[in-house]
């Protein structure tokens, strides 16, 4: 099958949410929408200053990619409030989810986080967390989940998802399929969860078929591995969890994507990992830093767009639900 070589850089630009240094559309921004041609940007700290600041980034890099003749960028951010919450003072400062008890309280949240989003530019919301959690003394998510059984999280977390897209601003549940039960950080280990299938859907999995059913975005997968699930592959590489079970079990039609490529849980190389992620049918990959990995990224998917015919047309569906995601709400 003889593929337009453009078309391939478009689509594979389309897969990738990229982080970047710096304040303002300097030569690295540039590089990753002129010619990674990046279906999204994803702002930290280290992008923010200030409120009108932060607006004209954001305003500049939309207008750039328009005048690089590519669709509006999913710009996104991880604004959860309490202990992850990149905008601080004079943004709305909130206590987190694990502050959040009823529903009311979840819909005040997502409100004023929705509309000072919008209000910088910025589209998506990492959020919410959807991680139930049982163990309060141990789990790594002990500050970032709201508090109760699978129910109380579903309820909350949909409150979230509906106001935040009603508002205009893009819901990413996370992390699929729940890390509520684990201990060890993924930006620095890669950690096991030897846990039933059975047992996830009796618990874990049950906010996030609330969310599909709230017609949420995104999907974000963890970096986690369950062996009884796949014992070679963490979620955010793994064809099972990602695709049987998120896509076929459950039947989500949604953005699926990666958490961050760069985190110290995934320490295989770059292109193995967009095979995977390829191949088990995700549609965004996370790349949070500067770095070679960007461009190896990029190169990787279009070679591979090149050189398989099956992968290109897995990757022609991702893209359509992507810019389908775009046509709705930008």
């Amino acid at each position: 099958m003889s593929i337009d070589h453009t078309l391939q850089m478009e689509m594979a630009g389309q897969r990738l949410m990229l982080g970047f240094d710096g304040i303002e559309l300097n030569d690295d921004v540039k590089h990753i929408i002129g010619d990674i041609r990046a279906g999204g940007i994803i702002l930290f700290k280290r992008n923010i200053e200030t409120p009108d600041q932060v607006k004209a980034l954001c305003e500049s890099c939309q207008a750039y990619a328009e005048s690089c003749g590519i669709p509006p960028l999913f710009i996104s951010i991880d604004q959860e409030g309490g202990t992850v919450a990149r905008l601080r003072e004079p943004f709305t400062v909130f206590k987190g989810n694990p502050f959040i008890e009823m529903v009311d309280e979840a819909s005040n949240f997502a409100v004023i986080t929705a509309q000072e989003l919008k209000s910088i530019g910025v589209n998506m919301n990492f959020a919410p967390v959807l991680d139930v959690v049982a163990d309060q003394a141990n789990s790594i998510m002990k500050d970032r989940a709201f508090r109760g059984n699978a129910e109380m999280v579903a309820l909350l977390g949909t409150e979230v998802i509906r106001t935040f897209q009603k508002n205009g601003i893009m819901a990413v549940a996370k992390h699929f399929p729940g890390i509520g039960r684990t201990i060890k950080d993924s930006h620095f280990f890669l950690p096991e969860l030897d846990i039933d299938l059975s047992v996830l859907k009796q618990s874990d999995l049950i906010p996030f078929m609330a969310a599909k059913n709230e017609g949420v975005t995104g999907i974000m997968l963890s970096h986690i591995l369950y062996p009884r699930l796949d014992e070679k592959w963490p979620a955010s590489l793994s064809p099972f969890i990602a695709g049987d079970l998120l896509r076929t079990q459950i039947g989500y039609d949604g953005l699926v994507m990666t958490d961050d490529l760069d985190m110290k849980a995934i320490e295989k190389d770059i292109e193995i990992c967009i095979r995977q992620i390829l191949t088990s049918g995700i549609d965004i990959a996370l790349i949070c830093h500067k770095g070679p990995n960007i461009d190896k990224a990029f190169h990787e998917i279009t070679r591979l767009f090149l050189e398989d015919e099956n992968l290109f047309l897995l990757g022609k569906k991702s893209v359509e639900r992507i810019l389908r995601i775009k046509q709705k709400y930008l």
